[in-house]
């Protein structure tokens, strides 16, 4: 999850032990700020952190505020500029300025814990939330596309995994953790798995063929070796999942596309050549499925860069899930 990895979790964990706390939470950036809006650090009144707002520059005086503002109850908005050099110590070219909100949590002006009760149940259930503050008067509550007054702009938000203002509200998005599915551990998957870690996937491969799912080949890896359709279900799909499949056997990728063509998953992409494709196209006609319902499948898969090695493939496919979560109108 960008920016908030279990902050609120924390402190409300810390909340409920009868300790202190307050959130801070990076609002706007300008320059090469060193860390993201929506960036979180929670601070209990003993002076725990968790998290980070800056990488190191700032957080001493945020953590210095966050203690006057547990105890007088008053949120506030800091602004800081990061020079140069603290910029580079911690990975950047150049500074830039912050701008950090301050929340103590279940006192004063700051939010309930209730609130934030509510939205650790959001994350925890996977659910899309954005978490609504007005900084003029401090009025908060969560929200999804349907909020009367927010609902455009928390779709946006949500969609397009970004914190920020709209007018005097800050939108803080908590969009559940990315996840992919590769059915068939093949070659390909070999070399898709650790780059799909790296984008920041939670990967599960699935093969119910046991000598093709073993740990030696996908060593520290997620393996499920039940029925892709069976697996797909237990495991959950959602609009944060991408689907992939990669085995060549319709035996193994039917039930598998079929699962995830029911589902509202952002991404379906099957290996096979165009002929090939035509085929399963003709299978999931027969099975009852629409065209406009087949063509949320991209086959063949991946990006057309001119790739031919396994890895150059591997490669393609994660360049066009991440085209498809970063740009969804758009289709290859």
């Amino acid at each position: 999850m960008v920016g908030h990895d279990d902050i609120p979790e924390t402190a409300l964990a810390w909340a409920d032990e009868g300790q202190g706390v307050a959130i801070a939470t990076v609002v706007e950036t300008w320059g090469s700020a060193p860390r993201p809006r929506g960036s979180q650090l929670a601070i209990s009144a003993g002076g725990t952190m968790a998290g980070s707002v800056s990488g190191g520059c700032v957080e001493g005086a945020v953590v210095a505020e966050a203690l006057d503002a547990i105890e007088n109850g008053e949120p506030t908005i800091l602004e800081f500029g990061v020079s140069d050099d603290e910029a580079f110590a911690v990975g950047l070219a150049c500074g830039g300025r912050i701008r950090v909100l301050v929340e103590p949590v279940g006192v004063g002006q700051g939010p309930d814990r209730q609130l934030l009760a509510d939205l650790v149940a959001a994350r925890a259930a996977r659910r899309p939330a954005v978490y609504c503050v007005n900084t003029e008067t401090w009025e908060r509550r969560l929200a999804d596309a349907t909020d009367p007054d927010l609902g455009e702009a928390v779709e946006s938000a949500l969609l397009r995994d970004r914190s920020g203002f709209e007018g005097d509200w800050f939108l803080g998005t908590h969009n559940p953790p990315l996840r992919m599915a590769i059915v068939g551990a093949v070659h390909i998957a070999q070399a898709l798995v650790p780059m799909a870690r790296i984008a920041g996937y939670d990967v599960v491969v699935i093969d119910p063929r046991g000598a093709f799912a073993s740990e030696e080949r996908f060593p520290d890896t997620n393996l499920l070796e039940d029925w892709p359709d069976e697996a797909l279900q237990a495991w959950g799909l959602d609009t944060r999942t991408a689907v992939v499949t990669l085995t060549h056997d319709p035996k193994l990728d039917d039930p598998a596309i079929i699962a995830a063509l029911k589902s509202d998953i952002f991404y379906l992409g099957c290996l096979g050549s165009t002929r090939t494709h035509a085929k399963r196209v003709d299978r999931l006609l027969e099975a009852g499925f629409t065209r406009d319902d087949i063509a949320r499948i991209h086959a063949p898969i991946g990006a057309d860069i001119g790739s031919s090695s396994t890895a150059e493939i591997a490669v393609s496919i994660l360049a066009q899930i991440t085209e498809r979560l970063r740009r969804p109108d758009t289709r290859p």
